[in-house]
């Protein structure tokens, strides 16, 4: 495996760089404790709009954004948070599509493996749609 050392995108501080976003071990570990935070938060707060979440922990919208896309955080029914497929629209909780449209790309995927001869697409489907994400005041 190649390393660099390349400069933190958070704090600067140079570092041995492999793979992944070009964060230090330090800065990598505040996220972490601060994904542990938020996530704490919002299995309390069902109900906690986008603001408060990022106002109460201390943390942007893109990352919280960045950990639903993930998967790795996940809003309750009850949360005004509203997400949606983006190949479908149909209503999800966390990730970017619904798991019948994740299952179906899954399928085409391996048709498209299979055919002797097929091009086969590796388009997204939800490329260039952007994350859904809906917040409702209440």
């Amino acid at each position: 495996m190649n390393t660099s050392i390349k400069n933190c995108r958070k704090c600067g501080k140079m570092f041995n760089y492999m793979m992944g976003p070009p964060i230090c071990p330090a800065c990598r570990e505040k996220i972490e404790q601060k994904f542990q935070e938020v996530k704490d938060y919002v299995r309390e707060h069902k109900a906690a709009s986008m603001e408060q979440i990022t106002g109460d922990c201390g943390v942007e919208r893109k990352q919280v954004e960045q950990w639903v896309r993930e998967e790795r955080l996940v809003f309750s029914d009850a949360s005004p948070i509203k997400l949606y497929c983006e190949k479908c629209g149909a209503y999800i909780t966390t990730g970017r599509f619904c798991e019948k449209c994740k299952k179906d790309t899954a399928n085409n995927f391996s048709e498209a493996g299979r055919r002797e001869g097929g091009s086969g697409s590796s388009a997204d489907p939800g490329k260039g749609a952007g994350m859904k994400m809906h917040t409702f005041k209440g």
